[in-house]
Parts: C-alpha cells; structure tokens; sequence
C-alpha cells in the first residue's frame, strides 16, 4: 500500500511539472500542445489551444484525476489541488458563470485571447457531476462504507477523508446520507480525519421512530446496519 503511494506521489509531482499542468490556472488540462502534429489525428488539432479537446481543462477528465488523488491515499494533495480546481473555490467573474455549476471545460492559459483563461464553457454537467459525486461520497464516507464481516454479517463503517478547514469552529461537519439521513461529525480537535491519529469513538443513531442506540468505535454491524441501508435511521451522530 505505502508502495502504492509513494508512486502515486512521483506521478504527482511530474504531472505538476509537466505541459499537462497548468501553471497559470493551477489547473490539469486534458492534453499537451498539438502544434506539432497534423489535422489528421482529428478535430482536437482544428480548434485553437485551450479550447474545446485542444489543451484545454476538460473538467470531467480533470476531475477523474482528482479523484483518482484521493483514491490513491493523497489527501494533501487532493486538498491543496480543489482549491484552484473546484468552480466553488474560484472567482465568479473569471470563471463567468456560477461557481456552484460544473463546465464542460475551461479555456486554459494556451489560448490566444488573456480574456478567456478560466473560463467556463458549456453547461454539460453529466461526467463531471458523477466525478464529483464520488469525490463527495469518497470523502465523507470513505471508499466502502457498506462491506460483509468474516461472518457474513453486513457492516457499517465510515472512514472519512475530511480536511480540517471543512470543520466549523465547534469542530462539527454536516451532510445527508442517502438525502434523508442527517449525518453530522462531532471533531472536537479539528485535527483532518485521515490522520493516523484521529480515530471515530463512538456513533450515536436515533431511528425514525424515535429509539436510539449508541455504538461505540467505527463500526455498526447487522440489523442496525441493514436499517441505515434501509434509511431507517433520522440522524447519525459520529464522534472522534
């Protein structure tokens, strides 16, 4: 596993140094210059660069590799790289449209016209909406929330990847769990949670009629697990 991630750490670093970065929008474009090549390897060498599939920020393709970031356990990575590359983070008036919607792609530093750099474009939002979909759910939930014991028994067990700064000044993050579950994090120390050192305590379940159990450490196993599946449970308390 740490095999894994000190090669995807190498990626990493030469992606960011390489001509698939780019440096003025901190931003991963979908391909390098295609100045070189001819009209016949398709459409992606007619438009100009850093439009369209010719260098620029394709956002459904960029999102794949943040994805694949937090999937490969770089978290400071992942963390550090939404900054500059989630539409919620950006400036309104350069992204041009509103920041809590997708692109289909946004028009790189390799365009002719300043103007236009990050921009956004084309409201296709179908590939880049599941990416981020799966960042989310990876993110506050963890790569396999629900799994079978050595028993066969189904588990539940969270392992969020979430960064300090989501947590508000009580050290509380709130979310939805299948749009009806209130799912609320409880981190007092504000510290991120995929740190070796933080740890889940205990978690407290009120169903919706109204009983409530408490479980302690990361996991709930059989019926109670069934019935979060079953979006039984009103409110998940999760405490570190």
């Amino acid at each position: 596993m740490e095999e894994n991630k000190d090669a995807a750490k190498k990626h990493f670093a030469a992606m960011k140094k390489s001509s698939l970065y780019d440096k003025e929008l901190k931003m991963f474009k979908v391909c390098s210059s295609l100045m070189s090549e001819s009209n016949e390897i398709g459409r992606s060498r007619v438009f100009l660069p850093g439009w369209l599939e010719n260098e620029s920020v394709f956002m459904h393709m960029e999102f794949k590799y943040l994805l694949a970031l937090l999937k490969a356990g770089l978290y400071e990575e992942f963390f550090a790289s939404i900054k500059t590359c989630f539409p919620c983070f950006l400036k309104p008036e350069v992204y041009g449209r509103s920041i809590l919607e997708n692109s289909s792609f946004v028009s790189s530093s390799a365009f002719p016209d300043k103007r236009n750099w990050g921009r956004g474009f084309v409201a296709r939002l179908s590939g880049s909406t599941a990416e981020f979909i799966d960042m989310w759910l990876t993110m506050i939930l963890g790569n396999k929330p629900f799994s079978t014991d050595k028993n066969g028994n189904l588990a539940f067990s969270l392992k969020p990847s979430i960064s300090s700064e989501f947590f508000d000044k009580k050290g509380i993050f709130e979310t939805k769990l299948f749009s009806v579950t209130n799912l609320v994090y409880i981190n007092k120390s504000k510290k991120s949670t995929y740190l070796s050192n933080v740890k889940i305590s205990k978690i407290e379940i009120e169903w919706n009629n109204g009983k409530k159990d408490v479980i302690d450490g990361e996991n709930v196993i059989g019926k109670s697990a069934e019935r979060i599946r079953n979006r039984e449970a009103k409110k998940i308390v999760v405490t570190f």
